[in-house]
């Protein structure tokens, strides 16, 4: 049975961010995520944790200006630095949480950069940041995105993420499949996850179109979820959907797995 962690950057937005470990609790969730930590102390986002019985399971990189529209800073020329310290921020924070995951953001393709450059660039960052969290015992993600959603992401698929990783050559970089994502970009779920599944260290869900809650679209999320289950895959899906309604109200789907 998929074991299921709410995001919480998407999940539970009634209330203020703080208050939303709380509320993933009490609906039977017992991990959470979110895009990012840093706009809050590592002890008050422990505290929440501790408090409410709940694991830490993923967050990313530091993106670069999120306000702003940056997506990522990993294939951006010229960012080498901030990447790095981004990495270091990571490595921190995940050890105070104990998240055993952090994924990478690639950022949106710089047009202005020759293709070799921006390839060079994400090739030296992913493997900076595979050694560096290697070293620290964290596992180190990299996701593809699709580009309706975010117009010019760097990796969009399964196949480009994959020849990316071949080119770095690190054991300690892995896939976020994200099954909304990849039902916009290439279809073929069961089959994509079931070949790949081990480079796969986490995996997300939303239903297509709309991005929300399963039920609402066109996944058959049952019969994917009894794919995943036949893999034998023991990580973590995070609930990575907008809710068509409140977050409680769209939650009937998940009782079954909680």
């Amino acid at each position: 049975m998929p074991s299921f962690s709410a995001n919480l950057s998407m999940l539970f937005t009634e209330v203020d961010f703080l208050d939303r470990f709380e509320r993933a609790s009490k609906v039977g969730f017992g991990a959470v995520e979110y895009l990012f930590p840093y706009a809050w102390s590592k002890d008050q986002l422990a505290d929440e944790l501790k408090s409410h019985n709940l694991k830490q399971v993923l967050f990313n990189l530091p993106a670069g200006n999120w306000e702003g529209g940056e997506r990522g800073i990993a294939c951006l020329p010229g960012r080498k630095g901030e990447f790095q310290e981004g990495v270091g921020k990571a490595i921190e924070y995940a050890k105070a949480l104990q998240c055993p995951r952090v994924n990478c953001l690639m950022g949106l393709y710089p047009e202005e950069e020759s293709p070799e450059r921006v390839r060079q660039t994400a090739v030296n960052n992913l493997s900076f940041a595979a050694n560096a969290l290697e070293k620290a015992k964290i596992k180190f993600l990299c996701e593809p995105i699709n580009n309706l959603d975010i117009p010019g992401f760097y990796i969009t698929n399964t196949r480009d993420a994959l020849q990316l990783f071949t080119e770095v050559d690190h054991s300690n970089l892995w896939l976020q499949y994200d099954i909304y994502h990849m039902q916009i970009m290439e279809g073929d779920l069961i089959r994509t996850i079931s070949s790949n599944i081990n480079r796969i260290a986490h995996m997300q869900l939303a239903d297509n179109p709309g991005r929300h809650e399963p039920g609402t679209g066109e996944i058959n999320y049952p019969n994917v979820f009894k794919a995943i289950d036949e893999t034998g895959y023991d990580g973590w899906i995070g609930c990575e959907y907008k809710p068509a309604g409140t977050t409680e109200e769209g939650l009937d789907w998940i009782n079954p797995y909680l």
